[in-house]
């Protein structure tokens, strides 16, 4: 029998058939759990919830995607406009390999590239996108878009910055 990927049989779940497992040790802080919100909410969902099917409870338990779960639990207008489904692709392991999986979709996420960070904010600076542009549609505080843009070392990226009086030399009196 040839084998074909879970994600070629993504099907419709009722989030009221879904729950969370015992065991993920993953977080996400609230600033990114905004972000995803704002993401699912522009975008939709665009990745399955990764779940293990339950006969003898007749639910599908949570793999990978606790906080894209979480988002529609917490959040009625994704709620509302999903009609309560969450796009579900199955895995059929038993509970040690399910584990193991949960920490390598963990794991296997990375991070960003703080060079390329800096080069996507000069990029969409130079498109004319406004820091609060930046800040709302890629989940970056001020302080976070004003290092990136120190690192590209641009004096273009702050020409439009009123820079305060806020330290000002002291002379030094003459004894």
């Amino acid at each position: 029998m040839e084998y074909k990927s879970p994600v070629y049989q993504v099907i419709p779940v009722p989030i009221e058939k879904i729950q969370p497992n015992t065991y993920n040790p993953n977080t996400v802080a609230p600033p990114e759990m905004k972000l995803l919100y704002e993401s699912i909410k522009i975008d939709g969902y665009t990745m399955p919830i990764v779940c293990y099917y339950s006969k003898e409870s007749d639910t599908y338990i949570i793999v990978d995607g606790f906080h894209r779960y979480r988002i529609m639990k917490e959040n009625y207008d994704i709620y509302e406009r999903e009609k309560g489904m969450l796009p579900v692709s199955v895995i059929h392991k038993p509970i040690d390999q399910r584990m193991a999986s949960t920490i390598r979709h963990n794991r296997a996420r990375g991070s960003h590239d703080v060079d390329l960070m800096s080069n996507i904010v000069k990029e969409l600076h130079e498109l004319g996108r406004s820091d609060a542009w930046i800040s709302r549609h890629l989940g970056m505080d001020r302080d976070e878009i004003l290092r990136l843009k120190q690192i590209t070392g641009l004096a273009s990226l702050f020409k439009d910055i009123k820079f305060g009086d806020a330290w000002r030399p002291v002379e030094e009196s003459e004894e």
